[in-house]
């Protein structure tokens, strides 16, 4: 009798300590893997894709492919309990094909700068961190409205989000960065194209005649330097051509809040062409 009610209470702790466990996270998008560290839930994530590069501890992750490909051994190997799928980014098959194989997928919105708290609150209770997650989610929440307001009731400036250079791509105004910029007071003026991320030609750039012109620094390092022949734009002339770096700006993470400063304050410097003259990156 002994032996057996010993084995109960083996049975009964056993399964404490697996209802206790924190759940193994495997990330398929970048910016959800710095959303999981955010929401204090990094020390669970066992693998994750390519360009996952921050914070500093998400390089040493396990890659299990990219954005478009993923290499399902490799998740096996990894035992997830949960697959972090990016719902408006990861590829509709692959999720399929994880679910065919028995993993739980759980989709993260995470396009506009609304959805970035329900993702950090998603993800902080599936991994049981909802306190940092929470705390994490006011924040950025603070740091967003306290911007928005700043810059509420300035005048608006019109502006050309450059993205690539060959081809010329920008971004309609379902883009997260067309988000950021309308924050600022600014307007994209390519917000009305269907495409989210459409090619134009120089010709449509010259007919809109932006008051600026807001280029990624990874893709157009140098943009001033490559629209200085077009003197006819109001913002090559006024000098109001400015770099960003894409991340601070296009994954929906808490580094929008840098991004987000950066393009306000560049608006603002194009509001005062006298300022944006002799400074502006």
């Amino acid at each position: 009798m002994r032996w057996f009610c010993a084995l109960l209470i083996f049975i009964t702790c056993a399964q404490v300590v697996r209802a206790e466990a924190p759940p193994r996270l495997l990330s398929l998008a970048p910016n959800i893997t710095e959303l999981a560290y955010a929401a204090g839930a990094g020390d669970h994530l066992v693998g994750t894709v390519e360009y996952s590069d921050y914070p500093a501890a998400a390089r040493t992750l396990p890659r299990v492919g990219d954005a478009f490909r993923v290499d399902m051994e490799r998740v096996l190997a990894l035992h997830p309990d949960v697959v972090l799928a990016w719902e408006s980014g990861t590829p509709r098959q692959i999720v399929e094909r994880l679910q065919q194989l028995g993993l739980h997928v759980v989709a993260i919105d995470a396009h506009r700068v609304a959805d970035v708290r329900m993702a950090l609150l998603k993800i902080g209770t599936l991994a049981g961190t909802g306190q940092i997650a929470t705390r994490a989610a006011d924040e950025f929440d603070a740091s967003m409205a306290k911007l928005r307001n700043y810059y509420a009731g300035r005048a608006r400036v019109s502006v050309f989000i450059q993205v690539g250079d060959r081809p010329l791509y920008t971004v309609n105004g379902e883009h997260i960065m067309s988000e950021v910029v309308e924050l600022c007071g600014g307007t994209n003026v390519f917000a009305n194209l269907q495409q989210l991320a459409p090619v134009v030609s120089i010709e449509a750039v010259l007919a809109a005649n932006p008051d600026v012109i807001l280029a990624m620094s990874d893709t157009v390092p140098d943009a001033r330097a490559a629209w200085s022949r077009w003197s006819q734009i109001a913002a090559v002339r006024n000098n109001n051509v400015f770099t960003v770096p894409s991340d601070d700006i296009a994954r929906t993470t808490l580094h929008l809040t840098r991004g987000a400063q950066t393009v306000c304050e560049d608006l603002e410097r194009a509001r005062r062409p006298t300022v944006s003259a002799s400074s502006g990156r």
